[in-house]
């Protein structure tokens, strides 16, 4: 079965069926939220919602009754798929890592799913700093020999011609 996109108000009317799994045109518009469509808008969404397979249709007597032919968990994995189709080239790592900078998601929250194992490494700080790193090329900058000795040579300098 082929999944299609519905339309805000076709999913709106999806999101009454998949509470109810089936109903009546009677049932449908008592659980529709303020303000409510014309009974005729309504029927026409019904229509649409068949023709696109997403609800089937058994006549009784003169009415019609409607069932869930696309459960909501199918439908919610289809646009799970074409979003992270449209927005992170199909990768769910990036998505995962977007939640994770935006805070939508914490780490802790992947322990009730992954068993994770972590190690303690000291760290020893008065180790090598790295290269690249900008505060610490500052601070090898502000306290190598090379500086100092140039301060001093002004310094000496300067006394050099205060006493002539």
């Amino acid at each position: 079965m082929k999944i299609n996109h519905l339309t805000s108000s076709e999913e709106q009317l999806m999101n009454i069926f998949w509470k109810l799994n089936s109903a009546y045109m009677r049932e449908i518009v008592e659980h529709y939220p303020e303000p409510k469509p014309h009974q005729n808008t309504i029927s026409t969404f019904l229509k649409i919602l068949v023709e696109k397979e997403f609800l089937t249709t058994e006549k009784e007597g003169r009415i019609f009754k409607y069932t869930v032919a696309v459960p909501f968990e199918d439908y919610k994995k289809f646009l799970l798929r074409n979003f992270l189709d449209h927005y992170f080239s199909g990768s769910g790592s990036e998505l995962v890592k977007l939640m994770l900078d935006e805070k939508y998601l914490k780490t802790s929250d992947f322990n009730q799913y992954f068993e994770i194992k972590t190690t303690v490494v000291p760290v020893d700080e008065f180790s090598e700093s790295p290269k690249n790193d900008p505060i610490s090329k500052f601070v090898d900058e502000i306290t190598s020999d090379k500086k100092i000795k140039k301060k001093g040579k002004k310094k000496d300098k300067k006394q050099g011609k205060r006493s002539k």
